[in-house]
């Protein structure tokens, strides 16, 4: 087990659940989604994604944020037309998802602070 991400997917609600912990950089995104992808931890049933940052902080330059961006647009077999959430509660971490939602093309994502506003969002 990854000692920085898990996935959880809740089957009853159909969102995908992947947790974060420690500091985070724009490498540890990458390569746990495709971790995820090569390992098949994406149900098809998957209606939406909740990434959830409360237990882990950004180590990353916030011009970082493209990379993120480009990693969804290239992964849209994945991710397009879903929404992503991304639950953080530290206001210093809230930039990039702020950033990252500027830029979306092709699937949505915004930023929550709570876990029911986020659930509420992905699947409305």
């Amino acid at each position: 087990m990854n000692e920085k991400f898990k996935y959880q997917f809740d089957s009853s609600l159909g969102i995908l659940f992947k947790y974060y912990y420690g500091m985070i950089t724009i490498d540890d995104i990458e390569s746990s989604w495709e971790y995820a992808f090569e390992n098949g931890l994406i149900p098809k049933e998957t209606k939406g994604f909740i990434l959830d940052y409360r237990h882990s902080n950004f180590k990353m330059k916030i011009e970082e944020h493209t990379e993120i961006v480009a990693f969804y647009k290239k992964n849209l077999d994945i991710f397009g037309g879903f929404k992503i959430a991304i639950l953080t509660e530290d206001p210093k971490d809230i930039v990039f998802p702020i950033l990252v939602k500027t830029e979306d093309e092709g699937y949505s994502s915004a930023p929550f602070s709570t876990l029911e506003a986020a659930i509420a969002w992905v699947l409305s």
